[in-house]
């Protein structure tokens, strides 16, 4: 397979694209996996991301960390940086917010397995921290540590 038939019928990679205004709206891509049958995992750590609190209106924050072991197919990173942003006008509560992230990625990939880590800014002096996975670690597969610490202002 050539490298250019890969990314035929993608729409956001090179192209000029301004954001969506809701998860829903936005648009994950695919592309096929060079390694497919390779056990490897892959790392994706979005630090500053940004949704409302559905109550209030006011911004939360949260470092994300997904993890995921491919299958047939990789999320193109493109499309998932414009998929997260597009929860900055977003109002949902964290565990929504980091449950619908993984199971959305689930849903285009049919990952071997994936896990996202939300670690969320306090809210009312209360940090939260979502943790979402498909099923028990793949044998053979090194994960490593999520890397973000207990919270203790996070930084």
């Amino acid at each position: 397979m050539s490298n250019s038939s890969i990314y035929e019928g993608l729409g956001t990679l090179g192209q000029d694209v301004r954001g969506y205004a809701s998860p829903e709206e936005a648009i994950l891509e695919r592309v096929a996996n060079p390694h497919s049958g390779t056990a490897y995992l892959a790392r994706f750590v979005a630090p500053e991301f940004t949704s409302l609190c559905p109550v209030t209106g006011q911004p939360d924050f949260a470092h994300l960390v997904i993890d995921y072991v491919p299958g047939d197919w990789l999320v193109e990173s493109k499309s998932l940086k414009l998929f997260l942003t597009s929860f900055r006008n977003h109002g949902a509560f964290h565990e929504d917010c980091t449950v619908a992230i993984g199971k959305r990625l689930v849903e285009l990939l049919a990952p071997t397995w994936l896990r996202i880590g939300g670690y969320w800014y306090p809210r009312g002096g209360i940090p939260i921290d979502v943790f979402y996975a498909t099923g028990p670690v793949p044998e053979g597969v090194w994960i490593p540590d999520q890397g973000v610490p207990p919270y203790r202002g996070r930084g």
